[in-house]
Protein backbone atom coordinates (compact mmCIF):
# COMPACT_ATOMS: atom_id res chain seq x y z
CA UNK A 1 0.00 0.00 0.00
CA UNK A 2 1.16 3.28 -0.65
CA UNK A 3 1.97 6.26 1.52
CA UNK A 4 0.30 9.30 0.77
CA UNK A 5 1.45 12.41 2.04
CA UNK A 6 1.09 16.18 1.78
CA UNK A 7 3.93 16.53 -1.00
CA UNK A 8 3.25 13.59 -3.28
CA UNK A 9 -0.75 13.52 -3.39
CA UNK A 10 -1.32 15.69 -6.62
CA UNK A 11 0.88 13.64 -8.21
CA UNK A 12 0.18 9.97 -6.97
CA UNK A 13 -3.62 10.36 -6.68
CA UNK A 14 -4.92 13.86 -8.52
CA UNK A 15 -2.47 12.79 -12.19
CA UNK A 16 -2.73 9.21 -11.55
CA UNK A 17 -3.87 6.88 -14.54
CA UNK A 18 -5.58 4.29 -12.63
CA UNK A 19 -8.08 4.85 -10.63
CA UNK A 20 -7.03 5.34 -6.65
CA UNK A 21 -8.52 4.24 -3.48
CA UNK A 22 -7.86 6.39 -0.25
CA UNK A 23 -8.05 5.63 3.35
CA UNK A 24 -7.87 8.76 5.52
CA UNK A 25 -6.59 7.86 8.58
CA UNK A 26 -4.47 7.82 11.72
CA UNK A 27 -2.30 5.37 13.68
CA UNK A 28 -4.43 6.31 17.04
CA UNK A 29 -7.83 5.33 14.98
CA UNK A 30 -9.10 1.60 15.85
CA UNK A 31 -11.54 1.43 13.01
CA UNK A 32 -8.66 2.46 10.89
CA UNK A 33 -6.53 -0.40 11.74
CA UNK A 34 -9.17 -2.90 11.33
CA UNK A 35 -9.84 -1.22 7.61
CA UNK A 36 -6.06 -1.21 7.18
CA UNK A 37 -5.99 -5.51 5.97
CA UNK A 38 -8.91 -5.22 4.21
CA UNK A 39 -7.20 -2.40 1.99
CA UNK A 40 -4.21 -4.38 1.99
CA UNK A 41 -5.86 -7.17 0.22
CA UNK A 42 -7.56 -5.27 -2.35
CA UNK A 43 -4.27 -3.50 -2.87
CA UNK A 44 -3.12 -7.26 -4.06
CA UNK A 45 -5.94 -7.95 -5.62
CA UNK A 46 -6.94 -4.62 -7.82
CA UNK A 47 -2.84 -4.74 -9.07
CA UNK A 48 -3.33 -2.60 -12.44
CA UNK A 49 -6.64 -1.63 -12.43
CA UNK A 50 -6.29 0.20 -8.69
CA UNK A 51 -3.99 2.44 -6.78
CA UNK A 52 -4.67 1.68 -3.22
CA UNK A 53 -2.73 4.26 -0.36
CA UNK A 54 -3.65 5.94 3.03
CA UNK A 55 -2.71 9.32 4.22
CA UNK A 56 -2.16 10.00 7.75
CA UNK A 57 -4.06 12.86 8.87
CA UNK A 58 -2.03 13.98 11.29
CA UNK A 59 0.94 14.02 9.58
CA UNK A 60 -0.67 15.31 6.12
CA UNK A 61 -3.37 17.84 7.91
CA UNK A 62 -3.04 20.11 4.76
CA UNK A 63 -4.60 17.43 2.44
CA UNK A 64 -6.94 15.89 5.24
CA UNK A 65 -8.47 20.13 5.06
CA UNK A 66 -8.21 20.20 1.49
CA UNK A 67 -10.92 17.11 1.78
CA UNK A 68 -12.55 18.00 4.74
CA UNK A 69 -11.81 15.02 6.27
CA UNK A 70 -13.46 15.70 9.86
CA UNK A 71 -13.49 11.64 10.73
CA UNK A 72 -11.92 8.88 10.22
CA UNK A 73 -11.14 6.73 8.69
CA UNK A 74 -12.66 8.05 5.39
CA UNK A 75 -12.54 5.76 2.16
CA UNK A 76 -12.17 8.26 -0.83
CA UNK A 77 -11.93 6.68 -4.69
CA UNK A 78 -10.34 9.54 -7.34
CA UNK A 79 -10.56 9.19 -11.03
CA UNK A 80 -8.91 11.22 -13.27
CA UNK A 81 -8.35 13.85 -10.88
CA UNK A 82 -11.91 14.02 -9.32
CA UNK A 83 -13.36 12.81 -6.23
CA UNK A 84 -15.66 9.75 -7.03
CA UNK A 85 -16.64 8.16 -3.96
CA UNK A 86 -16.74 9.14 -0.09
CA UNK A 87 -17.52 6.89 2.66
CA UNK A 88 -17.37 7.48 6.12
CA UNK A 89 -16.64 5.00 9.04
CA UNK A 90 -14.96 1.50 9.18
CA UNK A 91 -16.15 -0.47 5.49
CA UNK A 92 -16.60 -3.79 5.32
CA UNK A 93 -15.23 -5.24 2.64
CA UNK A 94 -17.97 -6.98 0.50
CA UNK A 95 -19.96 -3.16 0.97
CA UNK A 96 -16.31 -1.63 -0.47
CA UNK A 97 -15.68 -4.18 -3.56
CA UNK A 98 -19.23 -3.29 -4.81
CA UNK A 99 -18.88 0.34 -4.76
CA UNK A 100 -15.22 -0.05 -6.23
CA UNK A 101 -16.66 -2.82 -8.86
CA UNK A 102 -19.30 -0.36 -9.86
CA UNK A 103 -16.91 2.53 -10.81
CA UNK A 104 -13.45 0.94 -11.97
CA UNK A 105 -15.17 -2.17 -13.00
Amino acid sequence: MIEFNDSNFDADVMQSDLPVLVEFGATWCGPCQQQLPILEEISKEWEGKLKVGKVDVDTSSATAQKFRVMSVPQLFVFQGGEQKLRLTGFTPRADLENQLKELVG
